[in-house]
């Protein structure tokens, strides 16, 4: 199957099955996105959603986040991962959008990933959800799920390459939802350990299914 084939019928079928896709962190603002996408890294979003409501509750606005300390908002969130390192991330990111972006969340990578606590992947979630830009956040979902489908080449080994091999190939206008098509098909069906093949609507046009079907003695 030509490569240009391959991203035409898997997008066909992501458009027709999962036509209205979004994130499943919970967030009313800009700003609460911006918090629970820094505090997701290397946690799940249920984790995330279990424990933000306080937080948003108590801290709605980022001069309320810049006046509090790392010491206080760390009991709100110990329960996730790295929760030192993200308490101190968001009061300083808290910080940085008052002083320099008049308590308005940005919408370039540029500006963005000034932040602390903001890396590309956050940056472009940001940018792809709150502004509809045709940016790709890559994780280990998207990673997984672009390589097995043969999205992309055994070239693009790192996150940064395959964000770039995706946006060349997937239309601009796509680009947003596909975000979210990737991460919830590597989330629900396409797993690490144990990929729900049988259930997979994508398996004609899986490069991995394929491989897994050329090993198979013959019945």
């Amino acid at each position: 199957m030509f490569l240009r084939d391959r991203y035409a019928h898997i997008l066909a079928w992501f458009k027709a099955n999962h036509p209205m896709p979004k994130t499943e962190l919970h967030y009313e603002n800009p700003f609460q996105l911006l918090i629970a996408v820094i505090l997701s890294a290397q946690c799940t979003d249920k984790r995330v959603n279990l424990i933000t409501p306080p937080l948003f509750r108590d801290y709605p606005t980022p001069k309320a986040l810049a006046e509090s300390t790392p010491e206080v908002i760390f009991e709100y969130i110990s329960s996730i991962s790295y929760p030192n390192n993200k308490a101190k991330h968001l009061v300083g990111m808290a910080k940085m959008l008052v002083a320099d972006f008049h308590s308005r969340v940005p919408s370039t990578l540029e500006e963005l990933t000034k932040l602390p606590g903001v890396g590309r992947k956050t940056a472009n979630v940001i940018q792809s959800v709150v502004y509809n830009k045709a940016t790709m956040a890559v994780d280990t979902h998207v990673f997984r799920v672009s390589h097995r489908l043969g999205l992309v080449t055994d070239k693009s080994n790192t996150p940064y390459r395959v964000e770039r091999e995706l946006t060349k190939r997937i239309p601009k206008k796509d680009i947003p939802q596909a975000h979210h098509w990737l991460i919830l098909h590597g989330r629900y069906v396409c797993k690490a350990r144990t990929p729900h093949c049988e259930e997979c609507g994508l398996r004609e046009y899986c490069k991995y299914y394929t491989s897994i079907l050329s090993k198979m003695p013959p019945k």
